[in-house]
């Protein structure tokens, strides 16, 4: 999951060298929006749930595509050359914004106000499967399952065909892309795309393995994929799912490991598992600086 919200931060920080902090809240939307259409059509509930998936990810990813879109129109165009630091306090109030018109919209429980939904975010059916000790549920089966089809259609689409070429040159030299043709504006709305409609899948596959979503899940979410896409190396695709990976499976030994280990059961469990991965953040970076794979940016100066 780390590594599909990764994805987006790199490929938008590759072409326009921006941070995307909204990305968390666009990650958000797309369970919002998978939960809207469920909780509100009734014949999505009386069928199977996996005949039903197709759809909820129609709709969660329109949600977040429709809010990437909007935001790169009408926040980050603008500012498309402004000094850096516009762009980013920009994405931090967008991301306040949009977490705030979640809040007010949907009823959360000690609140009158606002719209509430008639069933809780719906979970996979099934008994997890069991390898020992380790229980995994279909849902982590089907992000992980989710998240390797995309690594390989999006390098498929990065490096073989004419729109992933652009990509290329837009991220190397925007101005020498634009005078030889490209249509720079489009190859960045593709790019939020694309970042969107993994934002998309992630929190639906997240909602279906924790049975909710919540309007302040994307901060959390999104602090740990742009986490990971530094781990990775910033701007490098492959990079950014493997730092998604390392620091999803650091989480997952801190909470399950180490408070099985003598020397170290104290600083285990759910409460430490933040720790241990920002520790390993900053000791890759003290020891390799560029990520993990290396970062893949040009050098604009």
């Amino acid at each position: 999951m780390y590594g599909l919200i990764a994805v987006g931060y790199t490929m938008v920080y590759g072409i326009l060298q921006i941070i995307n902090f909204a990305h968390g809240e666009i990650f958000m939307l797309g369970g919002f929006g998978a939960l809207f259409v469920y909780a509100w059509t009734p014949a999505l509930r009386d069928i199977s749930l996996w005949a039903a998936l197709p759809v909820l990810l129609i709709a969660a990813v329109l949600v977040s595509v429709a809010t990437a879109v909007a935001a790169e129109r009408f926040a980050y165009r603008p500012l498309r050359n402004a000094p850096r630091l516009a762009p980013l306090i920009t994405a931090i109030g967008l991301s306040l914004f949009l977490q705030q018109v979640v809040f007010n919209f949907f009823t959360l429980p000690g609140r009158s106000m606002g719209v509430s939904a008639p069933v809780p975010f719906p979970q996979l059916p099934g008994t997890p499967l069991h390898f020992g000790s380790v229980t995994v549920s279909h849902a982590a089966i089907l992000t992980v399952v989710v998240a390797a089809a995309a690594m390989v259609a999006l390098t498929y689409f990065v490096k073989r065909t004419r729109t992933g070429r652009a990509m290329q040159a837009t991220a190397q030299d925007p101005k020498t892309a634009r005078l030889m043709g490209i249509d720079t504006d489009r190859i960045i709305v593709i790019a939020f795309v694309i970042g969107a409609v993994l934002a998309a899948v992630a929190c639906v596959t997240q909602g279906l393995r924790l049975g909710t979503v919540s309007y302040n899940m994307g901060f959390i979410a999104g602090l740990k994929g742009f986490t990971a896409a530094v781990l990775g190396g910033i701007g490098n695709i492959q990079g950014a799912m493997l730092g998604g990976i390392v620091l999803g499976v650091a989480e997952s030994l801190a909470s399950g490991a180490l408070p099985h280990l003598p020397a170290l059961h104290m600083f285990g469990g759910a409460v430490w598992k933040d720790v241990w991965a920002f520790v390993i953040l900053i000791v890759v970076l003290l020891v390799r600086p560029q990520g993990l794979l290396g970062e893949r940016i040009a050098d604009r100066a």
